[in-house]
């Protein structure tokens, strides 16, 4: 085995929900990502639709439990020592696949290796290991230390990444019928929800609940500032979201992407900018990317079109569109594993 140390890491991570045109949906996984050598281990994965263990939306014994079986405090899951790395993001069971390795100590490191796609107790290496990635090795004693601070007050010290994420969005405005779509398809994806027209006099204790807000296209700079002034006044920091136009699908990338806390250099898609014929992305991993058109007529309904779905390697690419799928007032939403972006397409 290397003595070549590999640093290891954590850091937000989020599956994107999303809301598509055929009615379905995905829902919407909060997570910490393993970040080795600086980049997020699920990069190395090509376009793998999967989370980590250490999920926020699981319960907090279980939470616990996951971080116990990284730090080998408890027994593997697995045989052979297997744990799971990344798991589905629908319904975590094995049999839908897993990426499972050996965690396994080493006078005072902690070793990762034969990393394997997994879909029953056994794995097989030689059938479905994958042979380019680790093994890593980490000095155990900063491995132990960034796990720990996962844990609740009184086993680690805490650690503000793993604070409850505030997966709640106060949506404001006044077509009430399009909220009520818009919350609907959020709560559909595992994002909760709220409609009002302003928040004064809500308590802070309440406001503190919402990692965004969202704001119709009709609501006042009047009322921008009197929502804007009681965030400050109970020191609650969320991201504001200008809904750009009453397209559902639209909105809800807007609402993905505010609520994404993945730093930048751990995101898979940084930029997505348009131009009159064309779309510009940037990607930082190899990875599928679906480019998606949506538009408003004259009578205000919504045509969609499929623009590109194809597997982009690192780096900046342009992306021909059809004139007749961007005519008037329109919209791109550009998606990756985990990663969601909007634009508007100038006229």
């Amino acid at each position: 085995m290397s003595a070549v140390y590999a640093t290891f890491g954590l850091a937000p991570a989020m599956r994107a929900g999303g809301v598509f045109a055929d009615g379905g949906y995905q829902v919407h996984r909060d997570f910490m990502d393993f970040i080795v050598d600086g980049r997020p281990l699920l990069f190395q994965l090509s376009d793998l639709d999967a989370v980590s263990p250490l999920a926020s939306d699981v319960p907090p014994a279980i939470f616990t439990a996951q971080v116990r079986t990284l730090l080998l405090d408890a027994a593997a899951p697995l045989e052979g020592g297997r744990c799971v790395i990344y798991g589905c993001p629908e319904c975590e069971d094995i049999q839908c696949g897993a990426v499972t390795a050996v965690i396994e100590r080493e006078e005072d490191d902690v070793v990762w290796r034969d990393f394997a796609w997994q879909t029953s107790e056994t794995a097989d290496l030689e059938l479905n290991g994958y042979h380019g990635i680790g093994p890593f090795r980490f000095r155990g004693d900063a491995y132990r230390a960034e796990l720990e601070r996962l844990l609740p007050d009184g086993d680690g010290d805490g650690h503000d990444d793993a604070a409850p994420v505030r997966r709640r969005v106060l949506l404001i405005g006044a077509r009430v019928a399009v909220l009520a779509r818009l919350a609907a398809a959020l709560r559909a994806i595992g994002i909760g929800a709220d409609i009002t027209d302003g928040a004064t006099g809500v308590p802070a204790e309440e406001l503190r609940t919402y990692g965004a807000v969202a704001f119709g296209r009709t609501v006042t700079a009047q009322q921008r500032a009197g929502v804007r002034a009681a965030f400050e006044t109970a020191g609650v920091e969320v991201t504001y979201v200008d809904g750009l136009a009453p397209i559902i699908p639209v909105l809800v990338a807007q609402i993905e992407h505010a609520l994404d806390r993945a730093p930048l250099e751990c995101r898979r898609l940084t930029r997505l900018t348009s131009t009159a014929g064309t779309a510009d992305v940037e990607v930082t991993s190899t990875c599928r990317l679906r480019l998606m058109a949506y538009r408003l007529d004259r009578l205000h309904r919504t045509h969609t079109r499929e623009v590109f779905d194809g597997t982009l390697e690192p780096g900046e690419h342009r992306i021909a569109v059809d004139g007749r799928a961007v005519k008037g007032e329109a919209f791109l939403v550009a998606r990756t594993t985990g990663t969601v972006l909007v634009t508007q397409v100038p006229h």
